[in-house]
């Protein structure tokens, strides 16, 4: 790019134009950054100012009293997961794939030990094992303390 490329340009003159602009090559040495700044404010198109104002906020009132029946009654519908588990293993995928009917897989937990209770996959409870009306159940024997829960989250 010329020079007189770059001053048409600051200008704000379109090089294209076939009309006759105002800086002419042979004016090229008579062109200073005075002159450059002079054409650069006077192209600067003056910004809208904006007014801000501060947002109102109503007042919240404290003497709003909701049913406390009604926030449990929302609450009772919502479905969860409850799970008991016997115990764990590892098994790679070949050992996996090699099971079959009888096979029997050692669990890390001893017979008459606890099993967790989970809920949504959360440790809540550990219990015992019982047989009701020839259906498997669980005693819970213990409740996990919510600051054991928090620590599980951890």
């Amino acid at each position: 790019m010329e020079q007189n490329e770059i001053d048409e340009l600051l200008k704000g003159i379109d090089l294209n134009d076939s009309s006759e602009s105002s800086v002419d090559s042979s004016d090229d040495e008579n062109f200073g950054w005075d002159d450059v700044k002079e054409e650069l404010e006077k192209s600067q198109v003056a910004t809208p100012k904006v007014e801000i104002s501060p947002a109102n906020f109503e007042e919240m009132s404290a003497s709003t009293k909701v049913d406390s029946q009604l926030n449990l009654d929302f609450i009772l519908d919502i479905p969860l997961t409850l799970s008991v588990e016997l115990g764990r293993c590892r098994m790679l995928i070949s050992e996996l794939l090699q099971l079959g009917q009888g096979s029997i897989i050692e669990l890390l937990k001893l017979a008459g030990e606890p099993m967790d209770v989970y809920v949504n996959q959360r440790l809540i409870a550990r219990g015992e094992v019982v047989v009701v009306n020839e259906k498997f159940g669980i005693r819970l024997t213990d409740i996990v303390s919510p600051a054991e829960r928090v620590n599980k989250l951890r």
